[in-house]
């Protein structure tokens, strides 16, 4: 199967699970599980489920992988409605439409976010109940890359960091945190639902810090050189919010070649993993080349 092909075989697999798994729009209170759906339904690239069920069939898998790709998803999309608040990036537009608090309210935005991430720890704990040690591993990984440790702290640290000089080393520990947190979770936890060696998850993890500061990088050269109707959203908020982006620290040349030596050095880890990586290289190809 092609790349294209199996691509868009995975996706249709979440987007239907997502739609399986969340609440009813119609089911009372409607107004937060049409704000819930909203934001879920407006579709994006899916790149974190996509990692969990790529990564679950590296190997021989001893469960369903879908449920947590459905809850790494909620997640994501519960820190995109609250990054989107006037209160952090402001920004009105997500994915092509009006952002959460936009369409509704800030409140509502607000409450959407904190059921979606509720949601997505509800939809482990339900899914694998038969293999608990599983489903458990799971949570771990999940609440782990979401903590004020990870991805809280590191969206802490990049909201206390503006409108200041701070250097390279800081800016990698701010998005190994707020962006390549999710991403090492993703594929990790793709693996926790099969029976991987234990040196895979490690491997797994490493892959995971460099995909992260690549799409961390792109996104912020496309921020600082495309337009809104390309993105679906908002561009040139780090700009307004005085963001310390890798743009602006590094300039643009050596951002473009930062995230070409990641990017190799990635290509390399997979070279090397025991598994039929294919899949998962091009995807990581896919990611740098946003910027062709």
């Amino acid at each position: 199967m092609e790349f294209t092909d199996r691509h868009e075989a995975y996706r249709q697999q979440v987007e239907a699970a997502l739609d399986a798994w969340l609440p009813p729009a119609a089911a009372r209170p409607a107004r937060i599980h049409e704000a819930m759906r909203y934001s879920v339904d407006a579709g994006g690239k899916r790149l974190r489920p996509v990692l969990v069920l790529a990564c679950a069939e590296l190997y021989h898998q001893r469960v369903d992988a879908l449920p947590a790709a459905v809850a790494i998803e909620l997640l994501h999309t519960y820190t995109l409605i609250h990054d989107d608040l006037p209160c952090m990036d402001d920004s009105d537009l997500r994915r092509g439409r009006p952002s959460a608090h936009v369409k509704f309210d800030q409140a509502t935005a607000v409450l959407a976010g904190d059921a979606l991430l509720t949601e997505a720890f509800s939809i482990l704990s339900r899914a694998y109940v038969d293999e608990p040690s599983v489903g458990l591993r799971l949570v771990r990984l999940l609440s782990e890359a979401g903590d004020s440790r990870r991805l809280i702290g590191g969206q802490v640290l990049d909201t206390l960091a503006e409108q200041q000089e701070i250097g390279p080393e800081e800016l990698d520990y701010i998005h190994l945190n707020k962006t390549a947190a999710l991403l090492r979770a993703a594929l990790r936890m793709g693996l926790a639902c099969t029976d991987a060696p234990v040196d895979a998850d490690a491997k797994a993890d490493q892959i995971g810090r460099h995909l992260g500061l690549v799409f961390q990088i792109v996104d912020d050269i496309l921020d600082a050189t495309s337009n809104p109707e390309v993105l679906g959203k908002t561009t040139g908020a780090d700009v307004n919010n005085q963001k310390n982006t890798y743009v602006r620290v590094h300039g643009l040349e050596a951002s473009r070649e930062r995230a070409a030596e990641l990017t190799r050095e990635a290509l390399r880890l997979c070279a090397d993993w025991d598994a039929d990586t294919w899949f998962l290289e091009e995807l990581i190809r896919q990611l740098e080349h946003r910027l062709a």
